[in-house]
């Protein structure tokens, strides 16, 4: 049996759910097809739409900056319009989960790093912590949880100039905890409160706690009742309570993955977690099929639109060797300098030219090949694939996928009615 759909989207990330939910939005059946699980449970969970200029100023309004980035840049090309539909839809999927969407402004949220991270929307969970609230704040760290120093995170805050004292104690986490144990475990354990870990830990917290009015921990309060969880330890504690954004496994990004996956089961979306191999066209050239490999068969699904929405040289999108920059999916052109040593800089923290390689797009974000055609009608590319911009220098990466994403679903939708 033959398996069809409207639309196909290649890539489970946020750009690849919402050009999904984008697609059917418009009336189309659409199958999203990925290899791996998202890349939301590697993500901080903060939603970035554009934290620095070009020349590295920190903006208070990303939407006063988008037109003096570059004519290839992905929000040059789909617009503002396309920004805010995308932080509309966002916010649909998100909910009470996240702050943010009252204004266009970015808000300041202090990392486990003890560094100030501008941002568009942030877990409601950190809502607490903004850097622009004055009051002071402890930080607690577990002293099992290695990846937070909290002691550490406060004295770089004082040193980033944050308006208020931070001070950060480390606790003993209740419970048997081995120090490689995952952030999940921490947050399934005050979940099920079997044993009282939640008091207990408000107890152990009340010990070092000197009346500051706010109180961060580490982004572990829950999986599955964070808000539960939160409440029980303000309770306790008799002051505002909120977690700091952690590296990866993140359990922000796992839990706003599940608020994905809930909107794309509502809207009829069907999901596929094999990997694409291979691609088929007709005779003049257009997509007609990924072949999707699945318990070593090779499985053609059907399409007529395709939106590739793979990532880009962190995410998997993209392959590279000691020769030459890939996309393997639908071979698209990747455009890179033949001399692997022009692919980056010396410096560190030095423009490098490596964080902008990916597929080139036209204004309808269809990738182009090495002569500026385009490279197969019926296919729009979206998120981190697309090169001309570096999402961790700009903090744009969330809000580029959410913009290309919504632009490119809504297109393929539309492509096929």
């Amino acid at each position: 049996m033959a398996i069809e759909d409207d639309v196909l989207v290649v890539g489970g990330g946020v750009a690849g759910m919402t050009a999904a939910l984008a697609a059917a939005d418009e009336g189309a059946s659409v199958r999203l097809v990925t290899k791996k699980q998202s890349t939301l449970r590697h993500a901080s969970g903060l939603v970035d739409v554009l934290g620095y200029s070009p020349d590295g100023e920190l903006l208070a309004d990303p939407f006063e900056a988008i037109a003096d980035l570059p004519a290839e840049h992905p929000y040059s090309l789909v617009g503002t319009a396309a920004i805010r539909r995308g932080l509309e839809r966002f916010d649909a999927v998100a909910g009470d989960l996240y702050r943010g969407g009252h204004t266009e402004t970015n808000a300041l949220l202090p990392t486990h790093g003890g560094t100030v991270k501008p941002t568009a929307r942030y877990p409601a969970s950190a809502a607490a912590g903004l850097a622009s609230d004055d009051r002071d704040a402890l930080l607690v760290g577990f002293a099992t949880l290695t990846d937070f120093d909290a002691p550490l995170a406060a004295e770089h805050l004082g040193a980033a100039g944050v308006p208020f004292d931070a001070r950060g104690e480390t606790v003993a986490f209740p419970g048997d905890l081995r120090a490689d144990a995952k952030v999940t475990r921490y947050a399934h354990l005050l979940d099920e409160n079997a044993d009282g870990e939640r008091e207990r830990l408000a107890r152990r917290v009340a010990r070092v706690h000197d009346g500051e009015p706010r109180v961060g921990f580490p982004a572990v309060l829950g999986s599955d009742h964070p808000t539960e969880v939160r409440t029980a330890l303000e309770a306790e504690l008799d002051a505002d309570v909120f977690e700091v954004p952690m590296g990866p496994p993140s359990l922000p990004g796992i839990r706003l993955e599940y608020a994905f996956r809930a909107a794309l089961e509502d809207a009829g979306v069907h999901t596929v977690r094999n990997p694409v191999v291979d691609y088929e066209t007709d005779d003049d050239g257009r997509l007609t099929a990924a072949v999707v490999e699945r318990n070593g068969q090779h499985i053609p699904h059907y399409a007529d639109s395709f939106v590739l929405a793979t990532g880009g040289l962190v995410g998997k999108g993209l392959d590279s060797d000691r020769e030459a920059v890939r996309e393997p999916v639908f071979d698209c052109h990747v455009p890179h300098p033949a001399d692997r040593y022009e692919w980056f800089v010396d410096e560190v923290f030095g423009d490098q030219p490596y964080a902008r390689f990916g597929v080139v797009v036209d204004d309808e974000l269809r990738p182009r090949d090495d002569e500026g055609r385009i490279e197969f009608e019926n296919l729009r590319a979206a998120g981190s694939i697309v090169g001309g911009y570096d999402f961790a220098a700009e903090c744009s990466g969330t809000g580029v996928s959410l913009a290309t994403g919504d632009a490119a679903g809504r297109a393929a939708g539309q492509e096929t009615q």
